[in-house]
């Protein structure tokens, strides 16, 4: 199908203008009659002379069908449209089953619900389209300082096809493949058959958690790191550091966290902003800094070793049997004894006790707080510590999960009902534990590209490098190498894959610059998002509701399959169509990228999808006859699995119930704690490290920072210190204050920022502190300017005492609207303020920046009245 609107019109035989008047008319009748889910209006309004005509269709017949939710929330939850005549008419949630706390409903969030207004918004893009002053050839011929700035035009497939296989061609045989970079997507498995490109690596999300765990001890995914979710119903107080699932992960994790408060939880939130999720289940909050996690930790640390004698807070014995380098008796052999970890906390040789007070200074949380939480975390009390990413998004936090997992370990908070430490976040918030069902592989090969092991930029430097023209080489993100500086001189930037790595990578000003400077920018996308606003050919692309079908996992429980939705809307293709095409005009073979059609892709995905049963054997989920194979058109055999592969594509959903006692628990680190020698960790001495040198040498020798082989805080650049010209005399610099980026339910990251219902009911504001407001004389609602090191941008203010003093929230991911004249991103994008800033492991620190807040006298035109951005040469 060419056109969805043209399918929509021709089912309601009306026009064009009447369509458009229909559906303003049916989107208020929705929100009236029940949100975004919406039903039929039970009475028809009186018509007033000065309305139009509405026409109305029946929106309550036709098939629904599961829709994906696709977006990089962590949820991944049930969403079902009613599709009529080829047409989306309604959207509803999981109703499958009755919903109960141990076996719910897997619900969609405002941000799922809001979907359709997303898929079928009248900003997809239609057509290929080139900047018009953009031409082959490079250097002068690319007019690249106009990206952003451009006018567009129409192109077709063929031609785009040509010019992008043609610049491949002409900047290899010119500059070789490493003057090609590449996110990792479909097009980009053909560039390593065309002799490699240069990718990119990070910690995106994970921040310190990428690298750092499996070296010392703790686990690296929260599916591993925390018990299961009835059994923290177990814990008699939950501690959480800078969790927000009511936001960040919507759908069940709040509920979750609801279920543990009626169990009699006790519930304590460490954090700079009470956020809704504190709020659901009236946490305690102790109010702390952003980025003094490391400080506030190691403050409780010497609390707890303060108030041991009295009161009993530490578990010398799993100190003793379970982890080296605590303290000078256990320090790894050839290791000098005076660098233990319990003599840097009491100040022993340094001569500065890491004491309350200490720590308090710098992260904000009263003294008597962090004595009350070093003794919430002692040994006898049944507790779960539990953290989100946002934390080790920090500069200088290489050592936070280690950290983290020695307070852990000093009230032996592991392996025991009840009791745990670690992440609880994106689809594992407060439910942890291995998958229970999941899907089977497709079965295509794996294409390597031959510069992976020798070349890869660092997330934190990527701008820096295509823009400066050097860059340090360390490997990848788990895979640590010593640093070695190299020159580079990139001239493709090719976004098939993720796209929002310009709008996601911290440095947005760098990042705009180095997009300026290449030959070619190519962008496949729904909608001119930030990359594609900065590219020279951007490829319109089918959405997941296009695609033939798929699996969504978000929790061990569930699985979801997404089935086709609509017709592809007017010439959007796959991006496997248009790999295809760019690979065969270099001269590959497509058949070495996809030997095996979409469609036994999908098939084999059924076949070797799996359920894992009470004794913890997995077996085949899915039944497949043979009448199942004959239909599909497949290579298979039919088999015996726990549901019917028609029932599976029908309901959409395959979910194990769950009940208290039942065998699908799961109690984190539990083999280990009960017998170490024989079940060893994956560390260098088989036990949790508070010493590591493998941790020490492995990332000192890339040389962005130093560390310590234990847990000590290093100042973040642009953290709470760097807020003041003068910090030990307390006196405040040009950049008073610190910003961090919530996670905000108007966005999964950065997509959904186009979705007017959702612009409509979440403004994007920047949120600040009532008396910090009034003493820089701002009032809520005024228009006001963020300055950083980096950048500017503007914002409408909102006042809260929800957020600490000397602390600014501006949610994360806006799509960058820059004002040429003034260089002000009028959008509100955080990482205009960030910068390209290397520590540690290669950090992304997006939650270290530091900012000016002013107020500007101009009214900023709210983001739901702003017009959708659709280029004229998409009409």
């Amino acid at each position: 199908m060419a056109n969805y609107v043209e399918k929509v019109r021709q089912s309601s035989t009306m026009s064009r203008r009447g369509f458009v008047k229909a559906g303003a008319a049916a989107t208020a009748a929705l929100a009236v009659g029940g949100g975004l889910v919406g039903c039929a209006a039970k009475e028809k309004p009186e018509k007033k002379d000065d309305q139009p005509e509405v026409v109305t269709r029946n929106i309550t017949d036709g098939q629904w069908v599961t829709a994906a939710c696709w977006h990089n929330c962590g949820g991944r939850c049930l969403n079902k449209v009613l599709v009529k005549d080829g047409v989306v008419v309604r959207q509803k949630t999981d109703d499958t089953h009755e919903d109960s706390p141990d076996y719910p409903q897997q619900r969609a969030c405002v941000r799922g619900r809001a979907q359709r207004n997303h898929v079928l918004a009248a900003d997809r893009l239609k057509y290929p389209m080139k900047r018009k002053s953009w031409q082959p050839g490079g250097g002068e011929n690319a007019h690249g300082d106009l990206r952003g700035k451009d006018e567009w035009e129409r192109i077709s497939w063929d031609q785009a096809y040509d010019y992008i296989a043609d610049e491949v061609k002409r900047i290899v045989d010119q500059h070789g493949n490493r003057a090609l970079f590449a996110d990792g997507g479909e097009v980009s498995k053909f560039l390593s058959l065309y002799g490699g490109y240069i990718g990119h690596w990070g910690t995106t999300s994970r921040g310190a958690w990428t690298y750092t765990p499996g070296v010392v001890g703790i686990s690296p995914q929260p599916d591993e790191g925390i018990n299961d979710r009835l059994d923290m119903r177990n814990s008699d107080t939950v501690v959480m550091f800078g969790t927000n699932p009511a936001w960040s992960s919507a759908g069940n994790p709040a509920y979750h966290l609801l279920q543990i408060k009626k169990a009699g939880a006790k519930l304590v939130a460490v954090d700079p902003f009470y956020n809704d999720s504190y709020a659901l289940v009236d946490a305690e909050w102790i109010p702390c800094r952003p980025s003094t996690d490391m400080a506030l930790f190691l403050g409780i640390a010497n609390a707890m070793l303060e108030m041991d004698a009295e009161k009993q807070l530490i578990d010398w014995d799993y100190l003793n049997t379970h982890t080296v380098g605590f303290d000078a008796d256990h320090m790894p052999e050839g290791e000098d004894p005076q660098g233990n970890f319990k003599d840097y906390v009491l100040g022993t040789y340094d001569g500065t006790p890491k004491t309350p007070e200490w720590a308090s200074n710098i992260c904000g949380a009263s003294p008597e707080n962090i004595r009350y939480l070093a003794e919430l975390v002692g040994k006898d009390n049944k507790v779960s510590i539990l953290l989100a990413w946002a934390s080790a998004r920090t500069h200088n936090a290489d050592c936070l999960p280690q950290l983290v997992m020695t307070l852990g370990a000093m009230g032996g908070h592991f392996g025991k009902s009840g009791h745990m430490c670690g992440l609880s976040c994106h689809s594992r918030s407060f439910s942890g534990g291995a998958y229970l069902v999941g899907a089977g592989k497709d079965g295509l090969p794996s294409i390597k590209n031959p510069l992976a092991g020798t070349e890869n930029i660092n997330d934190t430097e990527l701008w820096n490098a295509i823009a400066d023209g050097s860059y340090t080489y360390a490997g990848a993100s788990t895979k640590k190498v010593p640093g070695e500086a190299r020159d580079v001189d990139i001239k493709l930037i090719y976004h098939d894959s993720m796209n929002a790595k310009l709008q996601t990578i911290e440095g947005q000003t760098k990042g705009i610059e180095a997009h300026r400077k290449v030959d070619l920018v190519v962008t496949h996308s729904l909608f001119m998002t930030t990359n594609a606003n900065y590219s020279d050919i951007v490829l319109p692309i089918e959405s997941y509701w296009e695609k033939e079908g798929g699996f969504l996992q978000g929790n061990r429980e569930a699985l979801i399959y997404h089935s086709k939705v609509i017709d592809r809307m007017y010439e959007c293709l796959s991006d496997e169509e248009i790999a295809t095409e760019i690979g065969k005009r270099l001269g590959l073979d497509p058949q070495e990228v996809y030997p095996i059609d979409v469609k036994q892709r999908l098939f084999n995905q059924f076949v070797d999808a799996y359920v894992v049963n009470e004794a913890g054997e997995k077996g085949k989920l899915v039944t497949i006859t043979a009448d199942d194979i004959a239909e599909w058109g497949c290579e298979g055999e039919p088999q015996e699995g726990a549901i019917a592969m028609k029932e599976l594509i029908e309901t959409g959903i395959y979910q194990i119930p769950r009940s208290e006692g039942d065998g699908y628990g799961s109690i984190a680190y539990e083999k280990f704690v009960a017998d170490p020698v024989a079940n060893p960790l994956e560390t260098a001495s088989g036990k949790q490290e508070i010493y590591s040198k493998t941790l020490r040498d492995s990332i000192n020798a890339i040389g962005y920072s130093k560390i310590e082989a234990i847990p000590t805080y290093i100042p973040p650049q642009e953290g709470y210190e760097a807020t003041f010209k003068d910090f030990a005399g307390g006196v405040k610099g040009d950049y008073p204050f610190q910003l961090y980026n919530p996670h905000y339910l108007r966005r999964s990251h950065t997509v959904f920022d186009n979705v007017s219902w959702l612009r409509e009911t979440w403004h994007n504001p920047v949120f600040l502190n009532a008396e910090d407001a009034k003493a820089k004389g701002i009032a809520d609602g005024d228009t006001v300017l963020l300055t950083s090191p980096h950048g500017k941008c503007l914002r409408v203010a909102s006042l809260s005492n929800r957020f600490i003093p000397g602390v600014v929230g501006l949610p994360h991911g806006a799509w960058v609207d820059m004002d040429e004249s003034t260089g002000i991103d009028r959008a509100g994008s955080d990482n205009i303020l960030t910068g390209q800033i290397q520590s540690g492991q290669g950090v992304s620190g997006w939650n270290t920046c530091i900012c000016n807040i002013e107020k500007y006298n101009e009214a900023l035109t709210p983001d739901a009245e702003l017009p959708a951005r659709i280029p004229a040469a998409q009409n």
